[in-house]
């Protein structure tokens, strides 16, 4: 170690925001760091981005320091965490550390999207060490709504950082680990720099029910229910699958899963003993032959997806499974911000075939994997560090973990958001510098930033449509045929009830005709005034302009 020394923490996702959680540890002088990576995740587009897969963090530092960076640590299988790694990887090609069951669940993806793709994956579990550089890395056992999650101990010559990644505190989850309680307080004790902590149920007092009480809140559903019971959850929460699985077999019931991911997720569980104890699931053909009375139905669309299962029952478009009146619906999951309308109109449908709804609200059908104020303030007593900062969650969740950690007496709580480069050490916690980030997308099977996609053209496509115009001109520079207009996205008549493309067509004679001859040999600039008379048309009759593209051609 030399006094030019470093300790740093760079986030480029999921501090500012919910998901898309990618952060970095540096270490050494300014400009010979060593990095690792931990988790590469993506978050879901809103209807603002139409046509997107999907949204990760802009990686062009990490791609500028590539020759420095050692390795990436996965804490867990949510997509938020490490669904970007197949598009992300092959400009790192690094060793990646990561459990089993991720690494099953990152074999299962490539399989199922056909990526050619080969990420060797490093196992690595609680308990387990490894050197990379100047880090040594060790995982610790925690408590999540996934199989395997895991927080990590980052040691430096500068001090102990904790990577807390997600986890709760639960004495009784229907599938383990429980957060070891043991090694935080032993870490505590040798002494903690730093701890990057969960914020995202950080505006929540108290301490989050136990998944047992989950477990016995739909046990009462599934024994009381009079028809069918359809049970919508994350499909990666394996224990709440079990659970349900376990209360269905108590009742006398045949369990039937549906969804594409949800079926991944539990072949890969099913390959590491995860599933040990359930009843085989029934085949969809079987669904039919089973009374109302004896089946459970497990399905993907608690986010009101379109193209889930639970929204192809809304609108009866399944062909071996459907629900009638009587039948009950749970919804064992919240819903994450922006997808309350899809939700609510997959349960206006539902409610239209006479489907009764029970959502957590309603009773305890659901918890949270993420740790509340009690748990938080818990955390901070086992570890003591002298630094916390509040990671993954918007402006409201940080701030509430700031005023919090504060008051607990934690001695430093900086402030922080992506892209911030936060020293840790040597010296108090100071953000003292600022590294490329923002956002990427995946579209189709491309990857590129807002421009290069074509993002803000198919936004504008998507608000005002797009009239198509071509032209043929003579040797004369006189109309050789009548011009062609096709307009997509537009309405077919105007106020008057005048066809909209005869509209626009005449506003093309117009323009063309009242150019002198001489000066339609710039095409261009016919071009141009072509789309200005054509978008001033339509703003004029319509009240917006939609995209114009024109072709002009002499011959």
């Amino acid at each position: 170690m030399t006094k030019e020394d470093e300790l740093v923490f760079l986030p480029l996702g999921g501090v500012g925001e919910i998901g898309m959680n990618l952060a970095l540890y540096g270490f050494g002088p300014k400009k010979n760091r060593e990095w690792i990576m931990v988790d590469c995740g993506v978050t879901f587009p809103g209807l603002d981005l139409p046509g997107v897969d999907l949204v990760l963090p802009d990686i062009q530092y990490v791609l500028s320091q590539k020759k420095n960076l050692k390795a990436i640590f996965i804490t867990h299988a949510h997509e938020d965490h490490y669904g970007g790694l197949n598009e992300l990887w092959p400009g790192l090609n690094v060793p990646v550390y990561a459990s089993g069951f991720t690494a099953g669940m990152l074999e299962a993806k490539r399989n199922y999207e056909g990526s050619r793709i080969d990420i060797p994956v490093t196992p690595f579990k609680p308990g387990d060490k490894v050197h990379v550089g100047k880090f040594v890395v060790e995982a610790v056992g925690v408590n999540h709504s996934i199989p395997e999650p895991m927080s990590l101990v980052i040691r430096t010559p500068l001090g102990n950082v904790i990577h807390t990644g997600d986890w709760k505190i639960d004495h009784a989850p229907s599938l383990g680990p429980l957060t070891d309680e043991a090694a935080f307080r032993a870490l505590g004790d040798e002494g903690v720099l730093a701890v990057m902590c969960d914020s995202t149920n950080s505006m929540r007092d108290g301490v989050s029910p136990s998944e047992v009480e989950v477990s016995e809140g739909l046990r009462n559903i599934i024994a009381n229910a009079e028809g069918r019971v359809a049970i919508t959850t994350f499909s990666s929460n394996v224990g709440r699958i079990r659970s349900i699985a376990q209360a269905a077999d108590a009742a006398g019931r045949e369990v039937l899963l549906l969804g594409s991911s949800l079926k991944r997720v539990v072949a890969v569980a099913d390959d590491l003993g995860l599933m040990e104890g359930i009843k085989p699931f029934i085949a969809e053909d079987e669904y039919g032959y089973i009374p109302r009375d004896k089946v459970v139905v497990i399905l993907t669309g608690s986010q009101g997806e379109s193209r889930a299962a639970l929204a192809k029952l809304s609108r009866d478009e399944m062909r071996n499974v459907a629900l009638t009146k009587g039948d009950t619906v749970v919804f064992s999951s919240r819903a994450i911000p922006g997808n309350e309308k899809a939700i609510n109109d997959i349960k206006n449908g539902l409610i239209e075939q006479g489907v009764h709804i029970v959502t957590d609200g309603e009773a305890l059908v659901h918890v949270s994997g993420h740790p509340r104020r009690n748990e938080l303030l818990q955390m901070y007593e086992w570890t003591r560090p002298e630094i916390l900062v509040p990671v993954h969650g918007e402006a409201a969740h940080l701030m509430a973990q700031q005023e919090l950690a504060l008051q607990a007496g934690v001695p430093q709580v900086p402030k922080l958001r992506n892209g911030e480069i936060l020293r840790l050490a040597p010296g108090p916690a100071e953000v003292i510098g600022e590294a490329p980030h923002g956002r990427i997308f995946k579209d189709g099977k491309l990857v590129g930033d807002f421009e290069a996609m074509g993002i803000g053209e198919r936004r504008k496509l998507s608000f005002a449509g797009q009239v198509s115009i071509n032209v043929i001109l003579d040797e004369r520079f006189e109309f050789r045929d009548d011009p062609d207009v096709v307009a997509i996205g537009l309405p077919e008549e105007d106020r008057e009830g005048d066809d909209m493309e005869d509209v626009l067509y005449d506003a093309v004679l117009s323009a063309v005709e009242s150019i002198p001859r001489a000066r339609r040999k710039d095409l261009g600039a016919l071009k141009e005034s072509i789309r200005r008379a054509v978008r001033s048309t339509a703003n004029e009759c319509w009240g917006k302009k939609p995209v114009v593209t024109v072709f002009v051609t002499k011959v």
